[in-house]
């Protein structure tokens, strides 16, 4: 396994990669790695016959200065975890190779981006769409891999490859979670081991909310309160939004009908941003 800081560097062993007709899987990751990012390696282990994953703390996605400074960095003992998944390439370049003196070209999603998380974190999605598309220009993939969790994140990426024309296949695995239903995320370390037991209110409400749609309600209200009812009873739980919404829009819906639909949340929970989601109809 090859450290790759260089972006030039990291552009030849793209070329050879591409002349040699090898499948590249890519894992653009922010470092302090779990179970949630292992399991997007592990499916790229399994697709691809090179892999490569990226170890960068993007700093133009981040709206809070204190939120980036925080953000746990340590590249020595994420290699040592991605060795065990037979990982053939780690790129962990640092700001400068990225941003260098003088950058002034941004990547705007247009539409997707306005609501729920680009609404509560401006300029976030600029920032993710700017980082994403300079690594797919680097490292070159074949196929991209994310997490379910970040739905908004998901519909912009794979907007931003359909218009952009990528030749980069997204691949989405599901949500990894804790033993309580916790969705796996770097943030969850910001808990306490209490407040992280009781976060799993999120899930368990999102699930009661999925529970009535199997039942037959289509009622996108409907099913929203159930979800803020569940909310309402844990006093560290502060919603940002809840809602119900199409996977490839994020339009919010009225009604659940063919198109696959998502409930989504985010919460501030004992003052740490967490948010969630479950799939409601897989569409047509």
């Amino acid at each position: 396994m090859e450290i790759i800081n260089r972006r030039q560097r990291m552009f030849s062993i793209a070329r050879k990669l591409r002349r040699d007709s090898k499948t590249v899987g890519f894992v653009p990751t922010m470092g302090a790695l779990h179970a949630g990012h292992l399991e997007l390696v592990k499916e790229a282990r399994q697709r691809c016959d090179s892999v490569i994953v990226s170890i960068f703390v993007n700093p133009t996605q981040f709206n809070d200065a204190k939120d980036l400074e925080r953000y746990p960095r340590d590249l020595t003992k994420d290699s040592a975890l991605l060795a065990e998944y037979d990982v053939d390439h780690i790129y962990a370049p640092d700001a400068e190779e990225i941003y260098p003196p003088g950058f002034s070209t941004y990547v705007e999603v247009e539409g997707l981006t306005k609501g729920f998380e680009g609404a509560s974190r401006p300029g976030h999605f600029r920032g993710v769409a700017t980082i994403v598309t300079i690594l797919f220009n680097t490292v070159r993939p074949d196929i991209a891999f994310f997490g379910q969790k970040d739905a908004q994140q998901v519909a912009v990426i794979k907007r931003l490859v359909a218009d952009l024309g990528f030749e980069t296949e997204i691949v989405v695995v599901p949500t990894v979670r804790e033993a309580s239903g916790l969705a796996m995320s770097s943030r969850n370390e910001r808990l306490s081991p209490d407040a992280r037991d009781l976060a799993a209110v999120i899930i368990n409400s999102l699930r009661a909310a999925k529970m009535e749609f199997k039942r037959g309600e289509r009622n996108a209200a409907a099913l929203t309160q159930i979800v803020l009812s569940g909310l309402s009873k844990e006093p560290l739980a502060s919603v940002d939004h809840v809602a119900v919404v199409d996977a490839a829009t994020m339009e919010p819906v009225e009604r659940v009908g063919d198109t696959e639909t998502l409930i989504i949340a985010a919460v501030e929970f004992a003052g740490v941003r967490l948010i969630d989601n479950v799939l409601l109809n897989r569409g047509q």
